[in-house]
């Protein structure tokens, strides 16, 4: 008998939507439970060790950390998403944590106090984001025609960007012709629009309205219309 799998979830956790488009790739049965990180229930922080999302119940045991589920699911599911050849099985294990390296960046950026640094972190995510255009083939995706991890864990990060763009023109992707392309077409894949719920952009826009930061004091002419796009 095969184990039940549960997604234990936050609403707003792009490290979740990764878990949660490899699943669906992957055509694995699952349930999810989204949890409130602000007020950690006792169940939770018994499975979660750091107090963080995501975690993937397996019958009785917990899996913690996004990159330990991702390779879990790798080594016991169906439809790889890694490539065969150990180098380029490798070369995609660090692009995923390069995506994570993104999201620091994107942390930083909607956070930081000034318009000064903004633009500084904004330029640092072009930065970022110039590096990878240089890695990216003819597509669609990371790999050619291939549906990949590395697929999966920049989906959530080019997300953030449909609330960012609705605030501000930021350049992030100017001069980045492969990079857009591949966020417009990632963003179309099925996989990734279910990963979040139909609220996020609101629950997304009030989560940064309350940073009291450079992007949130651009935020109030629009938050009416990010409101209503949500």
């Amino acid at each position: 008998m095969s184990l039940s799998i549960t997604l234990v979830s936050h609403a707003l956790c792009p490290y979740v939507q990764r878990i949660a488009i490899a699943l669906s790739e992957k055509g694995v049965a699952h349930e999810r439970v989204t949890v409130d990180l602000a007020n950690k229930p006792g169940w939770f922080l018994a499975l979660s060790p750091l107090g963080r999302t995501p975690v993937l119940r397996v019958g009785e045991a917990a899996l913690f950390e996004s990159a330990a589920i991702l390779e879990f699911l790798e080594e016991t599911q169906p439809h790889p998403l890694y490539p065969a050849d150990p180098v380029e099985r490798a070369r995609h294990r660090a692009w995923i944590g390069f995506a994570s390296e993104c999201l620091n960046d994107i942390a930083g950026f909607y956070t930081v106090p000034d318009s000064g640094t903004l633009e500084r972190k904004a330029a640092a995510l072009h930065a970022r984001f110039r590096v990878m255009e240089g890695q990216l083939g003819p597509g669609p995706w990371f790999a050619g025609e291939q549906f990949s991890l590395v697929d999966a864990v920049f989906a959530p990060v080019f997300r953030y960007f449909d609330t960012f763009d609705r605030i501000g023109d930021f350049g992030v992707f100017d001069g980045l012709p492969g990079m857009a392309e591949w966020r417009r077409t990632l963003a179309g894949r099925p996989s990734v629009r279910n990963a979040v719920v139909a609220e996020y952009p609101g629950r997304l826009a009030d989560f940064l309205r309350r940073k009291d930061s450079a992007l949130s004091r651009m935020m109030e002419p629009s938050c009416l219309t990010l409101r209503q796009s949500a």
